[in-house]
């Protein structure tokens, strides 16, 4: 499906205005994230950007600021490849106190060439793609429910063929690094929509819902040293060939309308699901869609629940 000239400016996404909430948007120092960021803090909400690189965080707020000079920014340190690291920042803001009213997780890492492991000895998809954020929204939720937030997890399209790997789930025995990624977003989606059912279960306050950003070229699978890939991959040479054509795949600025839409709008609903509405679900503008089968399967979302409590110590109190 192609794009005219004139289509090749993304879609506009009106958003609210967020004056006075308070959003937190992990991996904003680049990509997708950043471009989140960037909508949330010019629609007036004050952005909490938890970054591992702060060189690569400050030069976001920059980039923020010089579009969005009012911008009101807060770099904090996080790695979510470190569960130390997470429960930091976790016991930071909440002894501030200051609620949570938007919780975007999107941060994560694709395909390293080799398996690496996290600081905590997980897999490095499995950790830092779904483990990490587990951990992070369970360590948020009184400002969360404080704030009667809304959170929104970014899964995949690959998770719509993707299996979590009950019996190997840090991928020990064989490592396939499309395979672990596929689990690991497969992962993200589950959680998101178990905590909606969890949340409205237990009286929590927190709404929940699952959003994907179709295929766009962004870093992921770009020359990445961190995770021994020095070079960028043949997948995302052919990806910036399709974009900067219209062709069939989103742009990096697209590709951050689901989960804005998802987050920000008074439309997107609880237990949602929210991804790119073209054939195949890999570019356009942004809709409500059918969550994919292995997304709708509530005994394994109720599994995953349990190993990620037990994989991380970290419960939903």
């Amino acid at each position: 499906m192609a794009r005219s000239e004139h289509d090749l400016t993304p879609p506009e996404l009106p958003l609210p205005d967020l004056t006075g909430r308070r959003a937190l948007v992990t991996g904003a120092s680049d990509g997708v994230g950043l471009r989140i960021a960037t909508r949330l803090a010019g629609a007036g909400a004050d952005v909490l950007l938890p970054v591992r690189n702060q060189r690569k965080g400050e030069a976001a707020a920059d980039r923020i600021r010089a579009r969005h000079p009012a911008a009101r920014l807060v770099l904090h340190e996080l790695d979510l490849a470190s569960l130390a690291s997470v429960a930091a920042l976790g016991e930071k803001l909440t002894a501030a106190g200051e609620p949570i009213h938007l919780l975007v997780n999107n941060a994560g890492v694709m395909t390293p060439p080799e398996r690496q492991v996290t600081a905590d000895g997980f897999e490095l998809q499995l950790g830092t793609n779904h483990l990490g954020h587990f951990a992070l929204t369970a360590h948020l939720l009184p400002l969360l429910r404080a704030g009667r937030a809304r959170v929104t997890t970014q899964s995949s399209v690959a998770a719509r063929r993707g299996a979590i790997l009950w019996d190997d789930p840090n991928a020990e025995r064989r490592y396939d690094g499309r395979r672990s990624y596929a689990g690991s977003k497969l992962a993200c989606g589950l959680f998101g929509l178990e905590l909606a059912r969890r949340s409205g279960a237990a009286g929590w306050g927190v709404t929940s819902n699952v959003s994907h950003p179709g295929v766009a070229p962004t870093s992921l699978l770009a020359a990445r040293p961190e995770v021994g890939r020095a070079g960028d991959t043949r997948d995302v040479r052919v990806i910036r060939w399709l974009s900067a054509r219209g062709l069939v795949v989103g742009t990096v600025e697209s590709a951050a309308l689901p989960a804005l839409l998802a987050v920000a709008s008074p439309d997107s609903r609880d237990g949602g699901f929210y991804g790119p509405r073209w054939p195949g679900h890999l570019g356009g503008p942004p809709g409500p869609q059918r969550p994919w089968a292995p997304l709708r399967r509530t005994d394994d979302a109720a599994r995953l629940w349990a190993l990620s409590e037990e994989l991380t110590g970290v419960t939903f109190a």
